[in-house]
């Protein structure tokens, strides 16, 4: 059955396009001309059943996913950062389909997205059906919302078109994989803020070629920003648990990750929770809050600190009751509870606009896991400037702000390098105070909430018994890298500690994570890398008497 010839105007809506504009960048010039008033963020809320008013982007969005298909591919990925509003385009998509007599499913890969995607398209006007285990409904409709395991269960209803919300997950998904397949040639488009999942553009035989062929990209993070569809961030990261030594393992998502259950023992620990409470109380007391644990039981003990602090808290996980997490989400919006604790239910799908400030406790080496969470505080409210982060897991300072620009590619899942990792980033990471914990952007040396200066590094010779700062260098010759890291390997060997540390040093010295590089120890220890490491130990044992933060050199 081979659809693709009809998929020319599936998208074709009845309803006016408000914008002619020929690609995102244009439409938020735009957008930012006419720069929203901060007392009136731009939102769309729900249209109701007259006509949907998108956004410029939004409406370029839907129009290069209409001229993808019309070019003959059948599996679209549409990039769309949290906030900027996916289901919108979704919507749009599925009236247009429906304007021209086409039939098409909503697919979601959680219970409560369908529930929520069945509340949005009722609101928005759009008649629909409902396949979701007992909960199955309506199925002679035009428009049906699925959940991806009851389809897999009892197989694909005809339809002309297939979106898929959070399609990042389906690349390690053997459900939508099989379902995909099964529907030959139907046309499919993927939803994702976050479509980093390894293996995405990956070649299957079955399928006669890539998993999604294509991706749109409707806007990025830093482009809606500026534009003001969404907000910026201020970050602190005060503390972090020490992570080494702690397994990975790949996730949902295809990235190499540490596991839950070594996560959990490394920051369910009394100091870290206390401080997670404490520095709450300093710089984000009296805003709406979400805090993302390692697991359930780190998540009702931080919802336990702030209980014993007076602030007015709560856990929600996949085993609370629909309608009790409904009563607790309710209490969230109206500001009887200031906290909501989760390990990842709120990750994908919670939209709460009003929600300023993230409390990051959970340690991931994913940016996938690491933007869905950083997304909820993203979105404009009248009640916020800027969105406020307390980093507990040290992923800023390992992933970067979350709203920078990000590659964005398709994975077609060749074999990464031995570690397993992405390719060595070069550009700087952001770095914390070592005064007040303000989490700075590379390249900025004078904090800009402090005031406090590091005494800059200077390039001098190195005499045995000098103490001297090193400067680090950028983008060293992998020969020299691997150097230094092969004699911090003997040091190491020879103090007993772990390859956490010589990660971190390395780090240190060239501003980037070690990639590609040999484990081979050095024979000796230059005058260099023996004055550097003397730097380090000086430097933490003077922040360590001033009360800041520091690690062991």
């Amino acid at each position: 059955m081979e659809k693709t010839p009809s998929a020319i105007n599936l998208l074709a809506p009845r309803y006016p396009l408000t914008s002619t504009s020929e690609d995102c960048a244009s439409s938020l010039l735009a957008a930012q001309k006419r720069r929203v008033n901060p007392e009136k963020p731009p939102g769309q809320g729900d249209a109701g059943s007259g006509a949907l008013t998108l956004r410029p982007y939004q409406v370029d969005a839907v129009q290069n996913l209409r001229r993808a298909l019309a070019g003959g591919i059948v599996r679209e990925m549409l990039c769309s950062p949290t906030g900027s509003g996916k289901t919108e385009i979704g919507m749009a998509i599925v009236r247009g389909a429906r304007s021209k007599h086409k039939r098409v499913i909503f697919l979601c890969n959680r219970v409560h997205l369908v529930e929520q995607t069945a509340r949005r398209f009722k609101k928005a006007g759009i008649e629909h059906g409902v396949i979701q285990g007992e909960n199955t409904a309506r199925v002679y409709e035009s428009v049906l919302v699925g959940s991806i395991q009851t389809i897999a269960r009892r197989g694909m209803p005809e339809v002309d078109l297939i979106i898929i919300d959070e399609a990042h997950t389906v690349a390690g998904s053997k459900e939508y994989r099989a379902v995909i397949a099964a529907a030959k040639g139907v046309p499919v488009i993927g939803l994702s803020a976050t479509p980093y999942a390894r293996g995405l553009g990956k070649h299957y035989d079955e399928l006669g070629g890539p998993l999604f062929e294509h991706m749109t990209v409707a806007a990025t993070i830093p482009a809606l920003i500026e534009a003001g569809y969404l907000v910026d961030c201020d970050v602190y990261a005060p503390s972090e648990p020490d992570m080494t030594g702690i397994k990975q393992a790949r996730n949902a998502f295809g990235d190499m990750d540490y596991t839950d259950a070594d996560v959990g023992r490394a920051a369910n620990k009394p100091e870290l929770v206390g401080d997670i409470v404490t520095h709450w109380l300093r710089l984000a007391r009296g805003t709406p809050t979400v805090c993302f644990a390692a697991n359930i039981a780190h998540s009702k003990h931080i919802v336990e600190r702030f209980h014993a602090a007076g602030v007015s808290a709560e856990h929600i996980d996949c085993y609370t009751e629909e309608e009790e997490r409904r009563a607790i989400l309710a209490r969230v919006e109206t500001g009887e509870t200031m906290v909501i604790s989760n390990v990842g239910i709120l990750a994908e799908g919670w939209d709460f606009p009003a929600c300023r400030t993230l409390i990051l406790a959970r340690p991931t080496r994913s940016l996938i896991r690491y933007i869905q969470m950083a997304g909820r505080v993203l979105r404009p409210h009248a009640s916020k400037e800027r969105a406020l982060i307390l980093d507990h897991s040290g992923s800023v300072i390992r992933l970067g702000f979350p709203t920078e620009e990000f590659p964005l590619e398709l994975d077609d899942g060749a074999p990464r390098d031995a570690k397993g990792g992405q390719e060595e980033r070069e550009q700087p990471l952001p770095k914390a105070c070592a005064s007040c914990a303000y989490v700075k952007p590379a390249g900025v040396h004078k904090c800009p909430v402090c005031g406090f200066a590091p005494e800059r590094r200077a390039d001098v010779d190195v005499r045995a018994g000098d103490l001297v700062p090193i400067t680090k260098k950028t983008k060293a010759p992998k020969l020299e890298k691997q150097d230094v890291y092969s004699q911090l390997l003997l040091v190491a060997s020879n103090r007993g500690h772990k390859m956490g540390w010589v990660s971190h040093k390395y780090r240190e010295y060239f501003g980037v994570w070690p990639r590609g590089l040999e484990d081979i120890a050095a024979h000796a220890v230059s005058a260099e890398v023996a004055g550097f490491l003397k730097h380090l130990q000086i430097r933490d044992a003077k922040t360590k008497a001033k009360g800041g933060r520091h690690a062991s050199a």
